[in-house]
């Protein structure tokens, strides 16, 4: 193993793949693919103090949609995807890409881009405080105060400029 090998094992910089396209983060703040699942916060199109926590499980495509404090989504049934479901994937392309989200969710890349019709979707449930924890969480990371001193809890954020 080269030198550059072995700074780059101890280094707590990761290299970032760069996002597809710009999002929008006003409809939908956070999306992830974690815990076998593509999970985010997609924000309610009527209430703009309500938010939903949605997901669709990689492999078995169940689809879970509900407030925050886990009040069912009212459009959402079973194996249908509601608007937020719609909305969490199609982000979720433009911050992964087409090829990086659908071997996630264990589909073929369709020629159409429509993930959603290849997926065979069931009901699933998703405990949304466990993903809305980590929505806060994210958040709170954006209002730590601007310092070139180091942060311990922030370690394994990407340095600036770094070279990877």
């Amino acid at each position: 193993m080269g030198s550059d090998d072995q700074d780059r094992e101890r280094s707590s910089v990761v290299q970032l793949l760069p996002v597809v396209a710009p999002r929008k983060l006003a409809k939908v703040p956070f999306v992830e693919m974690a815990d076998g699942r593509l999970q985010g916060v997609v924000s309610s199109g009527s209430d703009i103090a309500r938010v939903y926590v949605s997901s669709i499980s990689a492999r078995e495509h169940g689809l879970s949609c509900s407030t925050n404090n886990n009040r069912p989504c009212g459009g959402h049934s079973g194996g249908y995807a509601c608007k937020h479901l719609q909305s969490l994937l199609a982000e979720a392309v433009l911050q992964y890409g087409i090829h990086r989200v659908a071997r996630f969710l264990g589909v073929d890349v369709p020629e159409d881009g429509d993930i959603l019709a290849r997926l065979h979707t069931s009901g699933a449930s998703t405990e949304a405080a466990v993903v809305f924890s980590r929505f806060l969480r994210h958040l709170s990371y954006l209002e730590q105060p601007g310092s070139a001193a180091p942060v311990p809890e922030l370690h394994w954020f990407p340095a600036a400029g770094a070279q990877v």
